[in-house]
């Protein structure tokens, strides 16, 4: 069988990647957690480090629990603060 300059057989199927980085170090793909944002490189989701926080876990738990660093809590929350900040809050009024 023939091998292709890019060392694959004719017919295989490549694997593409298609995890995004939608801020640093936060990332979404389908195919990790439903594609729910995650830390970069890991299956951790945002929401369940917010939820850390929010239950007033230190970083440094955090970090240490989920195999994640300082950085990266810290930018989940600026994303978070992104995410919030961008959001429009509609009331109704009386």
């Amino acid at each position: 069988m023939a091998i292709l300059p890019d060392g694959k057989e004719p017919g295989m199927k490549t694997r593409t990647t298609i995890t995004v980085e939608i801020a640093p170090r936060i990332a979404v793909d389908p195919r990790v957690r439903f594609g729910q944002p995650v830390v970069k490189g890991t299956r951790v989701p945002v929401a369940v480090i917010l939820d850390e926080m929010a239950a007033g876990t230190t970083m440094e738990d955090i970090a240490r629990e989920y195999g994640v660093t300082r950085e990266d809590v810290r930018a989940v929350l600026r994303y978070a603060a992104e995410v919030i900040a961008a959001e429009d809050v509609k009331v109704a009024s009386k």
